[in-house]
């Protein structure tokens, strides 16, 4: 068998790496190309260096700085609210009183409605609340933000919780009578044997939930679409108004995709290195 798939994996591997090669790698070098080009088709690119960079940077509106730090302050504060919320969800869930799998599902409902469906839904829901003090989501930009925080709160909270379930249910008993029996109280054995062992769980919760937070599109699109004077905007609603709302930016929009990219890509790798190193040191 050994000898068999030393001889034959590339034909397994073949279709994944084809996938991968078209679906990833061909478009993306073709956008980090434009990014550096002048065009509105492909075929009449003209390259203009970084001059695509300076004008994303330096539109006089200032739109697309504004939705850097606006997407890194919901991405942070959507990350650790879903995560504290999820986690404490998740251990009051495994008590193991009755209706726990009901609750469980209840929670995860939310995360298989589309995006875009939940943002108007909500939309609905929070301008008919606001209306009571004659504003709604548009009026501020922080309204829309808040808004959008407790929509995606709401959504990935159920997701979370499964895989900190999960995390939580596969610590062995054995270790937590132990902490038990050496007099570590509830608040002890939490911090110092559940939380070290369930260093693997955080680790793939916080990547998704920093990931999502910064890549968030649809649910930005229903709620608020921008507004008010697009003061609103996450990156990939920025970008994605950048490229085909704004006639002769279409290489500007692509090198603030090539931005959005890197940024994304780099903050992934550091919270991914810093979560296992504590792993390892748990």
């Amino acid at each position: 068998m050994e000898r068999s798939l030393k001889r034959w994996w590339p034909l397994f591997v073949l279709p994944t790496a084809l996938a991968f090669l078209v679906g990833f790698l061909i478009p993306f070098g073709m956008g980090l190309y434009l990014s550096f080009c002048d065009f509105t088709t492909l075929s009449d690119a003209v390259y203009v260096s970084v001059a695509n960079y300076i004008k994303a940077f330096s539109d006089a509106s200032g739109e697309f700085v504004h939705a850097l730090w606006y997407t890194a302050l919901f991405a942070v504060v959507s990350t650790a609210i879903i995560n504290v919320l999820a986690l404490g969800v998740a251990l009051l869930l495994t008590r193991g009183f009755p209706g726990t799998n009901a609750f469980r599902t209840v929670f995860f409902l939310p995360n298989l409605i589309g995006g875009i469906v939940l943002g108007w839904l909500w939309q609905v829901l929070l301008n008919g609340v606001l209306a009571r003090w004659n504003a709604t989501l548009v009026t501020s930009e922080w309204y829309g933000f808040w808004g959008l925080l407790l929509v995606v709160c709401w959504q990935q909270l159920g997701y979370m919780m499964i895989i900190y379930i999960s995390g939580l249910t596969t610590i062995p008993e054995e270790v937590m009578e132990a902490a038990a029996i050496d007099g570590a109280s509830a608040r002890q054995a939490f911090w110092h044997v559940r939380l070290p062992m369930l260093m693997p769980s955080v680790t793939i919760c916080t990547f998704l939930t920093l990931t999502n937070g910064f890549k968030l599109f649809d649910q930005n699109l229903a709620l608020t679409n921008g507004m008010p004077g697009n003061r609103s905007q996450l990156l990939a609603l920025n970008i994605y108004t950048t490229f085909y709302g704004r006639t002769g930016w279409a290489g500007a929009g692509q090198a603030k995709a090539v931005v959005f990219c890197l940024i994304v890509v780099s903050i992934a790798l550091l919270q991914l290195r810093l979560t296992r190193s504590q792993e390892a040191s748990g």
